[in-house]
Order: C-alpha cells, then sequence, then structure tokens
C-alpha cells in the first residue's frame, strides 16, 4: 500500500485522534509522540502524520503536501480550502455560539452589532444570513474579554462546557453550528490513492460505527 499522509490538528484534537488511529492499528511509536518532532510515522511504515496547528490543516491537505488530515468542522467553515470531507469522525464535540454579558444588545433594532471573533468569516456568514448588520472585530485570543472591556457587544467562538463563558460573565445566546472533527482529503490524493485512502475511511468509519 502507498504511503498516506496525514495532517493531525495539534492541541484539544489531537490525542482523540492518535486514539481513533489507534483503534484500527494506525500506530506511531510513543517514543516519537513523546518527542517534539512534528513529522513521524507509524509502527507498520504505511502512515506518515504531521501535526500542524488546526488552521494549517486545510493549507496542507489542499496543497497536496497531506494526502488527508484530521480537523475540527469550525476551521472548515472558516476556510475557503477545496477540499473533500468524506467522514465525520464523531469526536472533540464542541459548538460555535454567539456570546454577549448584554442580551438586550441583541434585539433587531439594536443597529450595527460590534462581534470579536477568531472566526470573521463564520460571523459575518451568520449575522449576514439574517440581515444584522455587524463589524468584525477579529481577535486571536481572550475573545471573552471583548464584551467585558467593551471592545465589542457580543463574541463568536468556540465553546465545549461553555464554563470559560460563565465565569466571565457571558451567556449564550445562539448557537451557529455543532461541530467534531472531519477527515479531510486531497483531491487528487483521492484518485491517486484510492486504494489506500478508501482503506482509511472504512477503517475509520466502522470504528466510528462501533462507538470507539
Amino acid at each position: 500500500m502507498r504511503e498516506l499522509t496525514i495532517a493531525i490538528a495539534k492541541g484539544r484534537l489531537q490525542g482523540a485522534t492518535l486514539k481513533r488511529l489507534r483503534h484500527v492499528g494506525i500506530c506511531a511509536p510513543d517514543e516519537a509522540l513523546a518527542s517534539r518532532r512534528l513529522s513521524v510515522r507509524d509502527e507498520g511504515g504505511r502512515y506518515r502524520f504531521i501535526f500542524v496547528k488546526p488552521v494549517d490543516v486545510p493549507v496542507y491537505v489542499e496543497h497536496g503536501i497531506a494526502d488527508c488530515g484530521v480537523v475540527g468542522l469550525d476551521v472548515l467553515l472558516e476556510s475557503e480550502a477545496d477540499l473533500l470531507q468524506p467522514l465525520d469522525l464523531g469526536i472533540g464535540l464542541c459548538r460555535v455560539v454567539v456570546a454577549t454579558d448584554k442580551p438586550e444588545l441583541l434585539s433587531d433594532d439594536f443597529g450595527v452589532l460590534r462581534v470579536a471573533t477568531k472566526y470573521p468569516r463564520i460571523a459575518a456568514e451568520y449575522f449576514g444570513s439574517r440581515g444584522i448588520p455587524v463589524e468584525i472585530i477579529e481577535l486571536a485570543g481572550s475573545v471573552e474579554l471583548a464584551p467585558i472591556l467593551g471592545l465589542s457587544d457580543c463574541i463568536v467562538d468556540l465553546v465545549e462546557t461553555g464554563r470559560t463563558l460563565e465565569e466571565n460573565g457571558l451567556r449564550e445566546i445562539e448557537v451557529v453550528a455543532d461541530c467534531t472533527a472531519r477527515l479531510v482529503v486531497n483531491r487528487a490524493s483521492f484518485q491517486l490513492k484510492a486504494g489506500a485512502i478508501s482503506r482509511l475511511i472504512k477503517m475509520l468509519g466502522e470504528s466510528a460505527e462501533g462507538g470507539a
């Protein structure tokens, strides 16, 4: 079987992704995973893992550096990458939400909303589809501070339990999208390495059905 390169999102999804791969017999050596290496091969020599920031997974896959990847739906919704998405892995469940400390500000007649977010495309499309004018304020982190300090009226952010919002006095108003991790595939690789990729999709799909 031809070697496949899999881009794996570092951070919150990495552990769950590696666990799912191990469940179907795709295992990287523990010593390699414990190191700072960003590219490692599995024990069977059939797969190579590259560990990259979540936002970079679609880029590596679209450009063919990786044949496929595992990344959250939130990243894919924000990205314009032209990828195949053959499988929802059902791991890393979270949601993109609108949250604020002043729910009354989101009334229809408020005017232009200031929205702080790490997801400017998702936020713009969400409010645009509802005909609500917004000013998007793009932040790289600590989005929860924006309404508290008066930078924005609300935020659009990814949450898992909602605890951070609550501890900062914010309340979820609307769910924009429920998100899980998806297997994404490069279009050319899907043709050139059809057998290997189809086998991977089948194994991971059966694993998901089995509740792994």
